[in-house]
């Protein structure tokens, strides 16, 4: 009796390791399965240089540090510290790709890398010579610290990616772009351009009268 009661003991025991490696595995390849897209992307109204201004005002109002900057890519930096030891880092990347050939709407794909660094200190003996020892080692010197890196992930929240694309929409809405004159503007030189041909051809028309009038 006690010898099955061991043996069922032993094969529950083996069911738990089990169960256990499986959940664990299946936990570390959770953020390596492809998802949902709609929490990277969204779509806008508007050309990729519209869009990608947009995004590049967006991060420029939250501190970010803009270090690349080409028609359809932004990318992005800012630098935060949770207290005296932990220093944190986001880059953060912008892609805009037009939705089709000449259409008027664009997908902003965005991403979000933090890295964390902790203050790592490091104790440097100093070596004095002993004519009877040699070079002899002791536990005194300079402390020196340095940031190590910690961590690194892509941020998954949802909430992060909304916040900014909803900042996205609010400058898209703004005003107009660099490279892309006001309609004001554009009327004005139509008509500047108008009024100066009008003229000249008045006055070749008069002048072409005055020959006619002198044969």
């Amino acid at each position: 009796m006690s010898r099955r009661i061991l043996v069922l003991s032993s094969l529950c025991l083996s069911l738990m390791l089990g169960a256990c490696s499986t959940a664990s595995k299946n936990a570390a390849l959770q953020h390596e399965e492809f998802g949902e897209s709609g929490v990277f992307t969204r779509s806008f109204p508007g050309t990729e240089q519209s869009a990608c201004e947009a995004a590049r005002r967006a991060l420029l109002s939250q501190g970010y540090v803009i270090s690349d900057w080409k028609p359809a890519i932004i990318k992005g930096r800012r630098k935060y510290q949770h207290d005296a030891e932990v220093h944190a880092e986001i880059e953060f990347n912008v892609v805009c790709v037009a939705d089709s050939k000449g259409s008027n709407s664009t997908t902003v794909f965005a991403n979000a890398v933090r890295d964390r660094y902790s203050l790592k200190k490091s104790n440097t003996s100093a070596s004095i010579g002993v004519s009877a020892l040699g070079s002899v080692s002791l536990p005194f010197g300079s402390t020196d610290d340095a940031l190590v890196k910690v961590a690194s992930e892509t941020i998954p929240t949802g909430q992060f990616y909304n916040q900014f694309f909803d900042l996205v929409e609010r400058y898209l809405d703004a005003k107009t772009y660099p490279n892309e004159p006001e309609p004001e503007k554009k009327e004005a030189e139509k008509k500047e351009t108008g009024s100066d041909s009008k003229p000249g051809a008045a006055s070749a028309g008069s002048a072409e009268a005055e020959n006619h009038g002198d044969d």
